[in-house]
């Protein structure tokens, strides 16, 4: 197993450590739940654990499907071992159906569905609260490379894609999505961070109650058991 080094970086929900190889990293997920950058805040034991068995699984699927990510493997309940990747301060959200800031800034409907899937980009900064920015933002805030951009936006797609169709198929609604990217060592784009229960909504397909990070937000049940729920039909 990797051996551990310094601690890198502390955020809400991991922690990142160096290991002996300099291209490779140790994620550590924490049990802390936080919503509304920060504002509202728990721990909760076992979160990390799910976050982590979840996320790894995910990746995996990806991984089946060529795309490209950091994460090379799980090495315990709460640590997945990653390449190291320079991260881009942008995040990239997919929509299939209305929910959460779009509603709010558009209008649109809780649970409306979208006639194709919306792509949305973020700029990764809690002090002005993520605000949407759009391409030339990004150019000109350097936020990623220009040339990263048709790549964020094609994978995103092709990502919502194969887990649309891998949630339906566990009885599952993928309501829309996060990810954050990074060049990796080898110097192509990858997906960064984790694919989590906490970074997309997932609605059950027949009842449409919740699974994910929403209930938490807004006190709708018991976040631990969304999320059991969520990797019991996974697994």
């Amino acid at each position: 197993m990797p051996k551990k080094l310094k601690k890198l970086y502390e955020g809400k929900a991991k922690i990142v450590y160096e290991t002996e190889e300099p291209d490779k990293l140790i994620l550590h997920f924490k049990d802390t739940a936080t919503a509304f950058d920060g504002v509202k805040k728990a721990e909760l034991k076992g979160k990390g654990a799910l976050n982590n068995t979840i996320s790894s699984l995910i990746f995996e699927i990806l991984h089946e499907h060529g795309i490209k990510t950091h994460f090379i493997e799980k090495l315990s309940d709460n640590e997945m071992l990653v390449w190291r990747a320079e991260r881009f301060l942008v995040e990239t959200v997919v929509r299939n159906f209305a929910a959460g800031s779009v509603v709010k800034r558009l209008g649109f409907k809780e649970g409306e569905k979208f006639k194709k899937p919306l792509v949305e980009f973020f700029y990764k900064n809690d002090e002005l609260h993520d605000p949407l920015v759009c391409e030339p933002h990004i150019e000109l805030m350097n936020l990623a490379p220009i040339e990263a951009i048709p790549v964020m936006r094609e994978t995103a797609l092709k990502v919502n894609e194969i887990l649309s169709k891998f949630f339906k198929e566990h009885g599952m609604v993928l309501v829309d999505f996060k990810l954050e990217f990074g060049k990796l060592p080898d110097g192509s784009v990858g997906i960064v961070d984790e694919i989590s229960p906490d970074s997309m909504r997932l609605w059950d397909a027949n009842t449409g109650e919740k699974l994910d990070k929403d209930r938490f937000r807004f006190d709708l049940g018991d976040l631990l058991e969304g999320y059991r729920k969520i990797l019991k039909r996974i697994s």
